[in-house]
This record gives structure tokens, C-alpha cells and sequence, in this order.
């Protein structure tokens, strides 16, 4: 057999067809229908281990907080300050020195400067595996998640952020969703992303100034993989939005570039791929550092850095 053969061959192809989204009927069955369990998993008052577990039969189930229109959080229009101090840089890199932080990877977040926002919104949770699942179908997009093993979609993680996207697979998809429902769709901004986070008064981390690894889904909390959406209610932002520390690192808008009178930064991510776009919030996979709510960083090849993304627009959503 020609190679040629080989590759047009289906026995040798990679992909199998992807999997119908299937909904299972358990109302008889469980004690609490889907919207008290979604509640659940939002509840700060739950344990952990039953906030996943209850996400995980919901992402069975079908859960009612992922639908068509994402769910959004409104971010008032302000002048925002985006950046850290440059003295504050020796700081930060002191604090995370036990992960292995340089000055290089902070020096990027400064100095700080004002940035004049219109009002937008934001999505409540990071597109999810489910709903990616629906843009490939309906698509037939080419690639899929380098997360989904063979290609296939996990309707197990339904509910869980996709990851293992590019940033030209983020905004297909927010082009096919905004044509999809007539709605202007997109990525925030790098300047949105961090205020929508961070909040008018600036927080280190979504939810204050203090690392807390109760809060949101990174290496410390030893889960080692994607969590369902809305799962660590404690990082809730300012505004609302969960899921913006930890879980799944996200793609904005923007491809990197100095903040102004800032240094152009040479670091690990410009010598490997020259140019990238920005990814922010931190993921499973990746230490408390990167969900600083200034933190700049970017998808480097390798299933260390599995990327997705959340989606913004700039009229509300019906």
C-alpha cells in the first residue's frame, strides 16, 4: 500500500465520528433534579469532594447551566489600572520562588496603566466540552481538543472546560456561535480579561490578596485535571464570574506585546514561539502563581499548557 493510501485508508484514521451528545433521564431515580444540583456545586457550604462528584452527574445528566447562550456577568464600564508596579516585581518573584517563578515572567505586568473600558459582559464559565462538541458538529472544524484522547468527545466532562484548543480554534468558535445566535460573540480583551478578575479594587487573586488553594482547581489542590465548571465557588470574582483562577487557562484577545513605557519581555514563551497570544487565570496543570489576577502568559506546545477560553461580548446577551 502507497503512503498516499495509507492516509486516505480509514483503517489508519485517527478520528472516529464524534459522539452524539446523549442526555440520561435519572430524575426517578436521583433524590434532587438537575437545577438543585447545580446549586449544589456552587455552594461554598458543600465539600469539595461532593461539589465534583455531583458535577460529574450532572455532566451526565445535562447540566442546566450550559446552554446555548452562555451565561454572563455584566463588567461596568471604568477606567481600570492594568499592570504591577515595577517595584513590586522582587516581591511577587520571592513569594513564588518555592515554584520556580523568574523576573522575567512578572517584569511583563509592568508598569501599570490606566485602560478606559466600555461596559461588556462576560461569560459566567469557560466554554465547555459539551458546547465545543456542538461547534464541531455543526462545523465539521477540522481539529478537536488535543485533550480529547483519539479525538474522542469525553461526555463524562461534559461540563468541564475544553482545553487543548488553539487561539484560532477560540475565535472560529466565537465567530460560529455569533452566527449561530445573531448575537455579537467574542474573546475579552487582555485589559477586560484582567479587570472582569481582579475587580475595581485591584485583587491580587479573584477572590482578595491572599493565595488560598481551596479556591480554585491548580497543582495544589493534587485534582491533576479539569474540573466541572463552577466548581470552586470561593474564586468567584468581583463581578461574579467563576472559573477565572485556575481550572483551564484562558486566550484573550490580544498576542503579546510591552505595556506602554513597558519592557519588551524575551522570556522562555517569545524564544519558543516569537509571537502568542496572551492566556490568562492559570490552569489544573500549573502552579498558584499563574492565577494572579496580572499574571501574563501564553499556550507553550505540550500537555502541560492545555488552553481554553471564555467568551465576552459587548451587548448583553438575551
Amino acid at each position: 500500500m502507497r503512503l498516499d493510501e495509507v492516509a486516505a485508508s480509514p483503517h489508519f484514521r485517527e478520528h472516529a465520528a464524534l459522539a452524539e451528545r446523549e442526555v440520561v433521564d435519572l430524575v426517578g431515580v436521583l433524590p434532587l433534579d438537575p437545577v438543585e444540583l447545580a446549586a449544589l456545586v456552587e455552594d461554598p457550604g458543600v465539600p469539595q469532594a461532593t461539589r465534583l462528584a455531583v458535577g460529574t452527574v450532572l455532566a451526565v445528566l445535562g447540566d442546566p447551566r450550559v446552554g446555548l447562550v452562555p451565561r454572563t456577568c455584566r463588567i461596568p464600564a471604568a477606567r481600570a489600572r492594568i499592570g504591577l508596579e515595577e517595584s513590586d516585581v522582587d516581591g511577587v518573584v520571592a513569594q513564588w520562588a518555592h515554584v520556580g517563578v523568574e523576573a522575567d515572567w512578572i517584569r511583563k505586568e509592568s508598569p501599570p496603566h490606566s485602560v478606559l473600558l466600555a461596559e461588556f459582559w462576560l461569560a459566567t464559565y469557560p466554554v465547555t466540552n459539551g458546547e465545543y462538541r456542538d461547534f464541531l458538529a455543526a462545523t465539521d472544524y477540522p481539529t478537536r481538543p488535543t485533550t480529547w484522547y483519539l479525538g474522542a468527545y469525553p461526555a463524562d466532562r461534559a461540563n468541564h472546560p475544553v482545553c487543548g484548543v488553539g487561539a484560532e480554534d477560540a475565535d472560529a468558535y466565537a465567530h460560529w456561535l455569533t452566527a449561530r445566535t445573531g448575537h455579537p460573540w467574542r474573546l475579552p480583551t487582555e485589559a477586560e480579561w484582567e479587570y472582569a478578575a481582579a475587580g475595581p479594587e485591584g485583587l491580587e487573586f479573584p477572590w482578595g490578596n491572599k493565595f488560598d488553594p481551596s479556591a480554585a482547581n491548580t497543582r495544589e489542590t493534587g485534582i491533576h485535571t479539569t474540573t466541572p465548571v463552577g466548581a470552586f465557588p470561593t474564586g468567584r470574582s468581583p463581578f461574579g464570574i467563576l472559573d477565572m483562577a485556575g481550572n483551564v487557562e484562558e486566550y484573550v484577545a490580544d498576542t503579546y506585546t510591552p505595556y506602554p513605557g513597558g519592557p519588551y519581555v524575551a522570556d522562555h514563551l517569545v524564544q519558543t514561539m516569537t509571537e502568542y497570544r496572551v492566556a490568562r487565570g492559570g490552569s489544573f496543570s500549573r502552579f498558584g502563581d499563574l492565577t494572579r489576577t496580572r499574571r501574563r502568559h501564553g499556550a507553550f506546545p505540550g500537555p502541560l499548557y492545555p488552553v481554553g477560553f471564555r467568551l465576552a461580548t459587548s451587548v448583553q446577551a438575551p
